[in-house]
């Protein structure tokens, strides 16, 4: 990767989803058993995980990322065993029905093929298992839906792939998945083209 993705990239995305921290907090507190985190990136949520996670798996393509939640993962106080790997989610290396829940945190913006990354997490988690997702989507307003569009070109380049215009509600029914519990809003501290979100619980049926 470049120094920009590996050192620059990591910071501002920091940054950029502070006002999330009270959302992030609550979504993973509420994964339990055995946990795979897609998606992983510097292990920002790692210290949000209760005593309901018996083992978290988290998955980072970068391996600078990984390096950065390894260091991360040293340092949480979890009871939880902590097992960190380079793969991809478009083509998970689990058996099929392998967890308990599975984590979506802002990912499914910069997965290049995110229906195949839902199809892995569905394929993978146990029957009645749990999907927990927090995701920027393509905003119900037609005006700002046109402006992600006319952006995301340009937004990928600085965001190292992200997409601004994702309809990633669509994206996680299509692959099965019944919604036990979704959250529609906009954001009041996000920007505005990047302020849609969804968040919630859905279930493999």
């Amino acid at each position: 990767m470049s120094f920009y993705a590996d050192h620059v990239f990591p910071v501002v995305l920091d940054i950029a989803t502070r006002p999330l921290m009270p959302q992030r907090k609550a979504l993973i507190a509420a994964a339990k058993g055995r946990i795979l985190e897609i998606g992983i990136g510097t292990g920002a949520n790692l210290p949000f995980y209760s005593d309901l996670a018996s083992e978290i798996v988290g998955i980072e393509p970068d391996r600078a990322m990984l390096a950065k939640a390894q260091q991360m993962a040293a340092k949480s106080h979890t009871a939880a065993v902590v097992k960190l790997a380079i793969d991809d989610a478009q083509n998970l290396q689990f058996p099929n029905d392998s967890f308990d829940t599975v984590i979506m945190c802002l990912v499914l913006c910069t997965i290049p093929d995110p229906v195949k990354a839902v199809q892995e997490a569905y394929r993978v988690l146990k029957p009645d298992g749990q999907l927990l997702f927090l995701e920027h989507v393509r905003a119900p307003s037609t005006m700002v839906a046109r402006l992600q569009n006319w952006a995301t070109p340009a937004w990928k380049h600085l965001g190292c792939g992200c997409h601004l215009n994702r309809d990633t509600e669509s994206t996680i029914h299509s692959a099965g998945f019944r919604f036990l519990h979704i959250e529609r809003y906009q954001h009041p501290k996000m920007m505005t083209l990047g302020a849609s979100m969804i968040q919630g619980v859905a279930v493999k049926s």
